[in-house]
């Protein structure tokens, strides 16, 4: 694998949303084009195959580009790993900061942030793979980052911040730290993505269906607000 002399400093996490099939986009004189492009590609080649299975030269067909412009910009194919990683997670935080939870009552903004945390985690089945494989890496590539702490920071304050308002208001019970409920939140919502085809062959149950969708969404979010309600 060759390797180039030098490497452009990739963007610590441009947001990125892969398609069901990647589409060809022609050869640009775009860096930040260029490179979003390929973010795409490689999140959909990633979640599919896992970092050991992925190929850049599938990456570089796809993109219309070439392997030594890939390492160009990010350095290796596990440079791009860490890249399509920070990516997905930016994505969803950022979306997260628009949610305006402030502006709602503080068992409202729970709600909406739940709802919306089903919805996303569904509607973005490659973010679910992503997080799987990482974690079978145990994490490895995610320790590396330089920004993943930093872009993790906003969901907790907002979860914190809509708590001690509850909290205030009378509303919630104190004693709930927001870290451990941000993670009953992705726990439950992760569940419904990543088992949902193996529960229902097991259970017959038809998960995926629109009606099933709205049910269990409903379900998780009454079990979040009961969990922290006075």
């Amino acid at each position: 694998m060759d390797e180039p002399v030098q490497t452009k400093q990739r963007p610590a996490a441009a947001a990125t949303k892969a398609p069901a099939k990647a589409v060809a986009a022609p050869r640009t004189n775009d860096p930040d084009r260029t490179m979003g492009d390929i973010l795409t590609v490689a999140t959909a080649e990633f979640a599919d195959k896992g970092l050991s299975g992925a190929r850049i030269d599938h990456i570089a067909s796809i993109t219309r580009t070439s392997k030594r412009m890939i390492y160009y910009y990010f350095g290796s194919k596990e440079g791009l790993y860490l890249a399509v990683l920070e990516a997905a997670y930016a994505r969803i935080r950022r979306i997260e900061t628009e949610l305006h939870l402030a502006d709602l009552p503080p068992e409202d903004a729970l709600r909406k942030l739940v709802a919306f945390t089903f919805d996303y985690q569904h509607d973005n089945e490659d973010f679910i793979r992503l997080v799987m494989n990482e974690n079978i890496h145990r994490g490895e590539f995610l320790a590396q980052s330089k920004v993943i702490q930093q872009l993790n920071v906003p969901v907790i304050d907002a979860i914190r911040h809509v708590y001690e308002r509850g909290v205030k208001a009378r509303v919630f019970r104190s004693g709930v730290d927001p870290i451990d409920l941000h993670m009953s939140i992705s726990a439950l919502c992760f569940f419904n993505v990543a088992n949902r085809h193996t529960f229902a062959l097991i259970f017959k149950r038809p998960l995926d269906q629109p009606k099933a969708l709205r049910e269990r969404r409903d379900s998780i979010v009454e079990m979040v607000v009961r969990f922290v309600r006075r």
